[in-house]
């Protein structure tokens, strides 16, 4: 009999999103409310959102499972609620086993502590002994490249060294169940690869994943079984290619929220996008062309004083994998000190994405701190373009993105 390391029943979870202004009822409309189901009702439901809407599910110990679905479908709550970081609305969840969780940030960290301090805090609340620490302190060190800061607080460190930090005292500790959220998309390109060949030694050791990502073919290399989760319900539970596919359906008609009204998104605050543009090389708005000379602009708003602004941008292809990524000091672009409401651009030679439709993740970071990451920030439907001049479209299927290119004979005598 398959023994079950999550147990969710009726797991529900709901939120206030707001309060109705206070004021002065009137008699008549009080008595309205008492004899009438549906202003009764409306009342009730206002301001109320259902993050979570009776989750019924079991993980069995040793599963790996990839929990996939677009933004704000309900899937950070729910391990948050698994992380007993919040409690559900209604129903329960049984653990059977210490859980190791990777949500946001530098969570669990205590700011003032050191980086030493951090892992046998973390340890602890884990539940592992001091010995147990000890025996892994060295991995975790080296696996998470902070050696020269160890020493240092918390509250010093870069993102970049939050993440890896974070990542490697949840991996390498050995809980029964390790829950990572899409937290690794903050990482680089190297560093998301380290972690996931980490997360793939964790699966095949016995231990019991729970995995929420973007990238699809991360998911699909490293959970046999996902679940998909829309509007706070799951939409379906199976094999990951099936219900990768169906995710893909969704995303095709998948438009993001503007930036000014989104929430779901991480950072201080210190520094905020407000709006995404391609403001040259578009046939309409959303639109980029393959080989014209392109333009994006990022508004934003601060708080006060920016100074040393590390800004980026990445585009991903459907399927979550990352095509392009760009930063401001990796062009050698140093943003020193900015004004507290702007644009800050960036021109594209030549854009080399081959048609298709793609997502933009935006993130920046004032003074070596996350001040705002927004996943699927944008959509991008890049139309077909006559890239090298030739009067030849390249195809959707010719490559995933294009470079310039000569080519010549020579004769050998």
């Amino acid at each position: 009999m398959a023994k079950y390391a999550i147990e969710a029943s009726g797991l529900s979870k709901r939120y206030t999103i707001g309060m109705q202004k206070a004021r002065y009822r009137t008699l008549r409309e009080t008595i309205l409310e008492k004899l009438s189901p549906s202003r009764r009702r409306a009342g009730a439901d206002a301001g109320i959102i259902w993050a979570l809407d009776d989750l019924n599910f079991k993980v069995e110990e040793g599963q790996s499972l990839g929990i996939i679905g677009r933004n704000g479908a309900g899937k950070s709550t729910l391990l948050k609620i698994l992380s007993r970081i919040t409690k559900p609305t209604r129903g329960r969840v049984v653990l059977n086993g210490r859980v190791g969780s990777l949500l946001e940030v530098g969570t669990g960290f205590h700011p003032e502590l050191t980086g030493r301090e951090n892992i046998y805090l973390n340890g602890a609340i884990l539940g592992m002994r001091r010995a147990e620490i000890e025996r892994k302190f060295d991995e975790i060190v080296d696996f998470a490249e902070i050696e020269k800061f160890l020493e240092t607080p918390v509250k010093r460190y870069s993102s970049g060294m939050y993440v890896r930090l974070a990542f490697a005292v949840a991996a390498h500790l050995e809980p029964e169940i390790l829950l990572v959220d899409e937290v690794l998309a903050v990482g680089d390109h190297d560093f998301q690869k380290k972690c996931l060949g980490k997360m793939d030694d964790v699966t095949k050791s016995g231990r019991t994943v729970l995995f929420v990502s973007h990238n699809m073919a991360a998911v699909q290399n490293l959970c046999p079984q996902s679940m998909l989760i829309e509007k706070g319900k799951i939409h379906e539970i199976g094999a990951t290619e099936d219900v990768v596919h169906s995710y893909l359906t969704h995303m095709k008609q998948f438009k993001p929220l503007p930036l000014s009204e989104r929430t779901d998104r991480k950072g201080s605050g210190k520094m905020r996008f407000t709006q995404f543009e391609v403001a040259e090389g578009s046939q309409s708005p959303g639109t980029a062309v393959l080989g014209a000379d392109t333009r994006i602009d990022l508004h934003y708003e601060g708080q006060g004083s920016l100074r040393n602004v590390k800004v980026g941008l990445a585009i991903y292809n459907l399927m979550g994998e990352r095509i392009v990524g760009m930063t401001n000091d990796s062009a050698d672009r140093v943003f020193e000190t900015i004004p507290d409401k702007g644009v800050i651009s960036v021109r594209i030679d030549r854009f080399p994405l081959v048609a298709g439709t793609y997502r933009v993740n935006l993130f920046c970071e004032v003074g070596n701190a996350l001040a705002d990451w927004v996943q699927d920030a944008a959509v991008i439907e890049v139309h077909p373009g006559d890239y090298y001049g030739s009067g030849k479209i390249p195809g959707k299927k010719a490559a995933k993105i294009l470079i310039p290119n000569t080519w010549d004979v020579s004769i050998l005598n």
